[in-house]
């Protein structure tokens, strides 16, 4: 049996010269009935403790339980929280991902809930090591704002005869629904990169020019709004100004590339993190293998093309709006980033987590119906430069469809002068925490410098599975 079908079977890697070791001495046997490695070593894996005195297998047995023994003894590293609001389950979570044996240093905001491996909300430091899932599925999943010279009159008071260039732009700026391409794809010059530098970035460039300019699904969103700024910032004066803001990613490209490391990660997880359905999902890759330079690589990829592609979704929006920007801030939420914290250069993992180092802008959503905020960061260390990404569920989508109606969230809406083009029901105000809350609970890692009401939405209607 060669290295990759033992990996498969689950044996560590480390373990895998003791196998080889042993299967070579089985082989050496003079019996007629050998016994079958790949019934065997299974049963070898399930319970290495019966198997100390096997001739052949002794040295592989012993490897397994002292292997165990010592990853069943490492300790969490401490986190920092933000937020009481927060189920044990994503708490659960993140103490799990706080035992990697390269964790340097953890934080939980104070939207999280619970995602794979890594709680959405989570914050990782990991000493030369990347962890996929804890960039998760939608790489540079990212927001952008684009302040616009559009009359703040027409949008506040949101009258559908008035706005109907605006709905119309909303409508075929860009597309909406999982797996949706253009028939004629937009070219942006992240286009022209070298998408060759992984296998699997090869294959899906095709993909990824024809949903340039995409949206996706799930809580993926474009809407016009009214931004309040109490003072100057980017370079436009005090006051109120009609906004553009978008929440996407990476698309099918950045999926396919999340499934294909994660899967090798995996693979290299000792026996105790791969058998189990929550731990499997914390597999990582070292930065001195040529697996996690693949991914970084990948990743950064991923995270250009994501920037372009809201880039094409503004430039199209905005145009057919008949509108001239005036500014624009933009941040990834779904990343991995080279920093220096502790006085040592760590990987941080942001999984639905803004930066938010000092003096640096984010964008912080709430929901179709609730403000979103333009923030400065404060550079808290003990957050490791981070905040939350948004408000957070509260409600799982299953338990959101079965909880609300439309008509009641219609009512409000209309409260609100918000107007729906398209969403779910499970992206209702009701299914996320208050975002006035989540905000307050995180003072002192951000700094509030402008507020946006959103007026015109327009997400996911099609029932499609959410990609977010």
């Amino acid at each position: 049996m060669n290295k990759k079908r033992l990996i498969r079977l689950g044996v560590p890697e480390d373990g895998v010269p003791v196998v080889i070791a042993a299967l070579h001495r089985e082989s050496q046997k003079k019996s007629d009935a050998l016994r079958r490695p790949k019934q065997l070593i299974p049963k070898i894996l399930d319970a290495p403790e019966l198997y100390l005195t096997d001739e052949s297998y002794a040295d592989f047995a012993q490897f397994l339980v002292e292997w165990r023994h010592a990853d069943q003894e490492s300790e969490p590293i401490e986190y920092r929280q933000w937020g009481q609001d927060i189920d044990e389950n994503s708490r659960a979570q993140m103490t799990d991902a706080c035992r990697l044996p390269m964790a340097v240093a953890a934080a939980l905001m104070p939207d999280a809930h619970v995602g794979y491996g890594l709680p959405i909300g989570g914050v990782l430091a990991l000493e030369n090591a990347v962890v996929p899932y804890a960039v998760g599925v939608d790489i540079a999943c990212r927001m952008k704002l684009t302040i616009t010279d559009l009359p703040v009159e027409t949008v506040a008071q949101n009258d559908a005869s008035q706005c109907r260039n605006l709905d119309q732009a909303l409508e075929q700026g860009t597309l909406f629904g999982a797996g949706k391409e253009w028939r004629q794809p937009y070219h942006h010059p992240v286009l022209d990169e070298d998408w060759s530098i992984t296998a699997i970035t090869r294959q899906v460039k095709d993909r990824a020019r024809k949903q340039m300019g995409t949206s996706g699904s799930g809580n993926h969103f474009v809407e016009w709004g009214v931004l309040t700024l109490p003072q100057s910032q980017l370079g436009v004066a005090a006051g109120q100004y009609v906004a553009l803001l978008s929440h996407s990613g990476s698309r099918g490209a950045g999926a396919k590339v999340c499934q294909r490391y994660s899967e090798i990660a995996r693979r290299k997880l000792p026996s105790r993190f791969r058998h189990d359905k929550q731990l499997r999902h914390l597999g990582w890759l070292d930065l001195d293998t040529q697996e996690g330079q693949e991914y970084w690589q990948a990743m950064n990829l991923m995270g250009r093309y994501a920037s372009a592609n809201h880039h094409i979704i503004h430039q199209n929006v905005t145009r057919r709006a008949g509108a001239e920007s005036l500014a624009t801030i933009e941040n990834h939420h779904n990343f991995a980033w080279q920093e220096q914290h502790q006085e040592r250069s760590v990987v941080v993992h942001r999984k639905g987590a803004t930066p938010a180092g000092k003096g640096v802008l984010g964008v912080i959503p709430g929901t179709m119906a609730d403000s979103a905020f333009l923030v400065r960061g404060k550079g808290n260390e003990a957050s490791l430069h981070s905040a939350s990404h948004g408000a957070g569920r509260r409600f799982s989508r299953t338990e959101a469809k079965r909880r609300f109606q439309w008509r009641d969230w219609q009512k409000q809406l209309k409260e609100r002068k918000v107007r729906l083009l398209s969403a779910g029901l499970d992206e209702v105000p009701g299914a996320y925490k208050d975002i006035h809350e989540v905000m307050a609970a995180q003072r002192e890692l951000v700094e509030i410098v402008g507020e946006f009401k959103p007026k015109i939405v327009k997400m996911c209607g099609d029932g499609s599975r959410a990609e977010d």
